[in-house]
């Protein structure tokens, strides 16, 4: 028996790292270690609850706005604020687009690299890829010669030795099974993929000023002004233009993302039998189809135990809970205890080797994440979840594609549960909110022809309206799963802040009666072929998406500087 260390993981956010003992080609146990420690919690304490957002905001720079609306939620949730219908379409609109930027750009260039062997695309026949393009979608960009300018532009970086982006990979791995001419094609789109995601999150700086980090959120409702007779505001051009964004992403999600993510599944459908995980799914649902504190959702809440499809249960936020049992903190009621967030405490409390190390002593704590917990069970969170509750909830269009995807590929349900399953989520999911988005938008305009312009619900700015102490939680589904933030205010100030991210709940490590978390369940029985080159365990890491950044974050002991930027 072998022991592998993937140390660090890439094409992620964040430091992850992977240990996992091999026997017999196939993985025997697996423990997942998030390595730097965050401390925005502790960071918001003392603080205006109404400026948390702006921090909490920052923990990541490429989850973007997912921490702004949870923490905007959690404290409208404690002080009892309601935004305007205005405020609501336009956070869709943003936390929307940001989804589908994010799903596109996960499976190009975090992702396709585990299943598309760049180097074998140099010797691709051009003419035999614009066949395969034109087999699968009528996307105008499959002539012969325009593959092989992509073909003769990569080939020229490898001529140099200057792989670029595509270094550091296992490029003639036996475990890649497309064609030349397929990687070729796959390998023009990713390079397509850079302009598209650039040109559609052109939204965010209209809705929101800028982006990564938006600033046009409050709490109670946005910043962004509507005024149909202001250049300076939202108004019909601006409506247009999103228009054009929305209906260029969808086209290259439907003729270029999902034909390329159906084609390459054909190749690897022995992958719908790996990294089945815990078999327990979690959502907290999202998109608010109407206004008040229980509204609608376009994508539903829900539970699915032991991956039985035929009952989903209600979401009770009362059920989560995190241990620190492997992890690098301290409880004051003992590391066996799990609490509840809004009871949580962040005592960072380091134990592990001093780097550099060989192995961690993975019977100890040996990650710098928590372990939560759902009624004491691990639970997955994700686009993959998000399309099994919405699948088994009755969601008529999510069902269509999953159906269709499935005979697509000529597998049964049970295929969800896993690797493959995660990858075809993630694009039905895009695939729904392209077609949905712009109905947000035509509400948008809707609301501003009968000349309701409000954005803001201003009663409950003032502190002086807040109770002396109230708690709040927000609920998000980012791109990476479910997200929240609970929020303990007190004589106007923060008193306590905790935060659990989709990758704490999927790359945690085991809890106090030894579960695994999502990662470390999912690698088990994962065939490798080559320990030193470990391209199947990096399949099913990726497939979770791993964002450990907003899971932890580096801090200095001794208050050193550890990185100086300087703005030219």
């Amino acid at each position: 028996m072998s022991r592998i260390v993937v140390d660090p993981v890439t094409r992620i956010e964040g430091h992850l790292r992977i240990e996992a003992e091999v026997d017999g080609g196939v993985v025997k146990d697996a423990w997942s270690s998030s390595t730097m420690f965050r401390g925005v919690e502790l960071i918001l304490k003392g603080r205006d609850p109404r400026d948390a957002w702006a921090f909490a905001q920052r923990i990541c720079g490429v989850c973007t706005t997912v921490h702004a609306i949870a923490s905007i939620r959690a404290v409208e949730n404690a002080i009892g604020s309601q935004p305007p219908p205005n405020a609501r379409l336009l956070r869709n609109l943003i936390i929307a687009s940001q989804c589908v930027q994010d799903h596109v750009i996960h499976f190009y260039h975090l992702h396709a690299l585990d299943w598309v062997d760049i180097v074998s695309a140099l010797s691709a026949d051009p003419a035999k890829t614009a066949s395969l393009q034109q087999s699968i979608s009528d996307w105008p960009l499959s002539s012969p010669t325009y593959f092989a300018g992509v073909r003769d532009r990569v080939k020229a970086f490898v001529d140099r030795g200057q792989l670029g982006p595509f270094a550091n990979a296992y490029w003639g791995h036996p475990a890649y099974k497309l064609p030349p001419e397929a990687n070729l094609m796959a390998l023009a789109h990713y390079l397509e993929a850079l302009d598209w995601q650039r040109d559609f999150i052109r939204m965010h700086a209209v809705l929101g000023g800028k982006n990564p980090h938006l600033q046009s959120f409050l709490v109670g409702g946005m910043a962004t002004p509507i005024d149909p007779n202001s250049q300076a505001a939202i108004n019909a051009g601006t409506i247009a233009g999103l228009k054009e964004l929305i209906v260029k992403a969808r086209d290259f999600v439907t003729r270029v993302y999902v034909p390329d993510l159906l084609a390459v599944a054909s190749f690897y459908k022995d992958w719908a039998g790996h990294g089945q995980g815990v078999g327990n799914y979690l959502v907290y649902g999202e998109y608010p189809m109407d206004d008040g504190p229980k509204p609608a959702l376009f994508l539903p809440a829900g539970v699915i135990r032991s991956r039985d499809l035929t009952h989903v249960e209600p979401f009770d936020p009362s059920k989560v809970t995190e241990y620190v049992t492997h992890s690098w903190y301290e409880y004051q009621q003992g590391d066996g205890t799990a609490l509840h967030p809004l009871q949580g405490e962040t005592s960072p409390h380091y134990t592990g080797p001093t780097p550099p190390y060989e192995h961690l002593d993975t019977e100890k704590k040996y990650s710098w994440l928590k372990s939560p917990r759902y009624d004491d069970l691990p639970m997955e969170v994700g686009p993959l979840s998000r399309t099994l509750v919405a699948y088994a909830s009755g969601h008529a269009r999510v069902k269509a594609l999953v159906d269709a995807v499935l005979h697509k590929l000529g597998v049964g349900p049970e295929a969800l549960f896993s690797t493959l399953g995660r990858v075809a989520a993630r694009g039905i999911e895009t695939q729904v909110l392209a077609e949905e988005i712009e109905d947000w938008v035509d509400g948008l305009a809707a609301n501003i022809a009968a000349g309701d312009l409000r954005i803001h619900d201003n009663s409950k700015w003032e502190p002086s309206s807040w109770p002396a102490e109230a708690t709040g939680a927000g609920f998000h589904e980012a791109p990476r799963g479910a997200l929240g933030h609970w929020v303990h205010i007190k004589n106007g100030l923060i008193g306590n802040y905790q935060i659990v991210v989709p990758s704490t709940w999927n790359a945690g490590p085991r809890d106090a009666k030894g579960q695994r978390g999502p990662y470390e369940q999912a690698l088990m029985n994962t065939p490798v072929a080559d320990p030193k080159q470990p391209v199947e365990i990096l399949r099913t890491v990726h497939s979770f998406d791993p964002c450990m950044a907003c899971g932890v974050h580096v801090v200095d002991a001794m208050g050193d500087e550890l990185v100086s930027v300087r703005a030219v």
